[in-house]
């Protein structure tokens, strides 16, 4: 049986149209207000963006942003807990309900930054809180660059938002180096989305129909391409191609005198170290940790909630 999104408010303007259709035991989870938006210019013109857009019109709007290799699905808990927002959840393109970006090459910081700050204008959102983790940090920091007078809060989770001087080189971004054997592991055997339970503090908060949600979009070898382009799209040393975006989002970070939060969990194998060089550079955030893994979002919703409170707190009318 599939599930249906409830009927959005066409805007032939502004491209938008209903959500594809999920299965019940997935969009049982989810709230039905979802809905698409096609990118109307640039190298994606016509690319579809699917986005979870959850609260009145008016309220005070979140943007909030995953990463490799997730979806707005990884929000659903704290939307839940946040029903006096506006909670506006993409897919990045080629993940989730969203479009497909054909090859690894496609996967820049740039094009994902471009859809997510296209999105972004066509809704009109205005005085927004930044919520991500993992990629969704630095691609909303790229996204904020380009649209600095929109932003108002920044939330960031398990994420890596100052760009490392020699590169990330972890075991997981050296072996989505390795060729042949990484394509296989990424592209035919479903790595890293059938393991998201091995870098959480309990793993058994990704586990039977939560970690099926995870797995169900992408399917096949054609999305598959997705997860390692991003695993890919990580700097290896100053000379990769995604540097310069990296650069432009963090200086954004850096000069932004707004209210900014950093909520880990310090259980996390991939990020957990990384809190210590942004807390050190980033002195004026506000630092909580908790017991959680990378994906904290399944483990300490009600901790994430509440710290959006009370950003707010800090935010001028």
């Amino acid at each position: 049986m599939i599930v249906a999104p409830s009927p959005a408010a066409a805007d032939p303007a502004a491209r938008f149209g209903p959500a594809p259709p999920l299965p019940e035991r997935i969009g049982g989870q989810l709230t039905p207000r979802r809905r698409t938006w096609s990118i109307e210019s640039g190298v994606d013109a016509g690319r579809r963006v699917h986005f979870i857009d959850e609260g009145e019109a008016r309220a005070r709007p979140l943007l909030m942003l995953h990463g490799n290799p997730t979806w707005s699905f990884l929000w659903r808990k704290i939307i839940a807990r946040l029903p006096e927002f506006r909670c506006v959840a993409p897919d990045l393109l080629g993940f989730g309900l969203s479009d497909t970006l054909p090859s690894i090459r496609d996967h820049t910081p740039q094009r994902h930054a471009d859809a997510i700050a296209g999105l972004v204008e066509a809704l009109d959102l205005r005085g927004i809180v930044l919520v991500g983790q993992d990629w969704g940090g630095p691609i909303l920091m790229s996204v904020a660059a380009r649209l600095p007078a929109r932003i108002a809060a920044v939330l960031l989770a398990n994420t890596a938002v100052l760009t490392p001087s020699r590169g990330l080189r972890s075991r997981f971004h050296r072996f989505a180096r390795t060729p042949v054997v990484s394509s296989l592991a990424f592209r035919g055997l479903g790595f890293p989305q059938n393991a998201l339970h091995r870098v959480q503090g309990d793993r058994r908060s990704i586990a039977g129909d939560v970690a099926a949600a995870y797995r169900w979009p992408l399917r096949g070898w054609k999305r598959r391409v997705a997860p390692l382009a991003l695993a890919r799209m990580v700097p290896d040393g100053p000379g990769h191609p995604s540097v310069a975006e990296l650069e432009r989002g963090e200086a954004w970070l850096r000069a932004f005198d707004g209210p900014l939060t950093l909520v880990w969990g310090m259980r996390d194998p991939i990020l957990g170290r990384a809190l210590a060089r942004h807390e050190r550079e980033l002195p004026r955030a506000r630092v909580v940790r908790t017991d959680a893994g990378h994906f904290l979002q399944e483990e300490v919703p009600e901790v994430i909630a509440e710290e959006i409170r009370g950003l707010i707190g800090g935010v001028s009318v």
